[in-house]
């Protein structure tokens, strides 16, 4: 059925651009549900949703595609003891506005340094994850002197890791019907490829990724920041950032391959990589307690590290990490966890031994 849908849409896309699925809308201004707590600012014309806590040296964490700012909730207690911690919903996610306009990594870090800007904030360390890393990439290309240092978690920086279905929705008419058709579709499957342990997966977390597709402008937004993906003339400048980068990654990641990581290790001259078995595209998660002591170690370095590659003791992953192949998973990165997940006991319990 979904093969017929999408053979239905490629046949339709150039003459019925809306028909199928009506045109996509943005969104601007409050939503329902939103956080009584949080904390907005007006940044270039957008309500931007953030976080700022803790105080110490600056420190900038950017979520990935189609996630939010809770993608740190657990990071972002031990980070607050020793440094100050700004979070953010990029333009188009979490609860921030999804306004039309521009959604390339570079416009993503442009307004990335103008909340900077309005917060006081003149230098910090930036720590992303996923497509997130790439904005954290165009922001030390565009004005390196506003970052001190670099880490990223499961990079998504390479054209060559963009799937067949957002290059297909880079056409005017297709991009619309095919995201209109399919992109609020089994998110748990999706979210099931994100991570080794399935019992991450649990079932408040694919409410609450359900949830967070239904906001206004959603789908309108995520077709914007897919049609911003196009990489290749920003890959080719990763050579020229000077700044020390720590590359995080989990070992079983199917959305965002083990293979990139060593390309990006070469491509970034003061690159380290750390390598976590059993994990998937959250390391964070699923590697909470290591990664995270990894990070302070890294955050609290002074001098440029020697560009090496590290990983912990190596651990052969059982059989069922190898249910989805890479290019399987290609075809659909997976939705984000909007908030950390509530984990089950046995994924608790995993976590804690790494």
């Amino acid at each position: 059925m979904k093969n017929l849908a999408l053979a239905l849409a490629l046949a339709l896309a150039p003459v019925l651009p809306c028909g199928l699925t009506g045109c996509l809308s943005f969104h601007a201004g409050a939503m329902p549900g939103e956080p009584h707590t949080a904390k907005y600012a007006a940044v270039d014309g957008a309500r931007i949703r953030y976080l700022d806590k803790g105080q110490g040296p600056p420190v900038v964490l950017l979520h990935g595609f189609a996630s939010s700012l809770e993608t740190w909730d657990l990071l972002v207690p031990d980070l607050e003891r020793t440094h100050r911690v700004i979070a953010l919903d990029l333009k188009g996610f979490g609860w921030s506005d999804r306004p039309e306009g521009d959604y390339s990594p570079a416009a993503e870090a442009r307004l990335v340094i103008k909340l900077l800007d309005q917060l006081g904030v003149k230098r910090a360390a930036f720590v992303a994850h996923s497509w997130g890393s790439s904005v954290a990439l165009a922001l030390a290309l565009a004005a390196p002197e506003r970052v001190t240092r670099i880490a990223l978690y499961d990079a998504w920086v390479y054209e060559e890791q963009i799937p067949t279905t957002f290059i297909m929705a880079r056409a005017d008419g297709l991009g619309e019907m095919l995201f209109g058709l399919f992109y609020d579709q089994r998110p748990d499957e999706r979210i099931a490829l994100a991570f080794y342990n399935k019992d991450f997966v649990t079932e408040p977390l694919v409410e609450a990724v359900e949830a967070s597709l239904d906001r206004p402008g959603t789908t309108a937004a995520a077709l914007a920041s897919v049609r911003g993906q196009r990489f290749t003339e920003q890959q080719a400048r990763y050579r020229t950032i000077e700044k020390p980068v720590l590359l995080l990654w989990g070992r079983e990641d199917v959305v965002t391959t083990v293979k990139f990581a060593e390309r990006l290790s070469r491509d970034l001259p003061h690159a380290r990589l750390v390598v976590y078995p059993q994990c998937g595209h959250f390391p964070m998660f699923e590697a909470k307690r290591q990664s995270n002591e990894d990070l302070l170690k890294f955050l609290a370095e002074e001098d440029p590290p020697v560009a090496t590659v590290e990983a912990p003791k190596p651990a052969p992953p059982p059989a069922a990490a190898s249910a989805v192949s890479p290019a399987a998973a290609r075809t659909a990165p997976p939705v984000a966890p909007p908030a950390a997940p509530p984990a089950s006991p046995k994924a608790a319990k995993a976590e804690d031994d790494q």
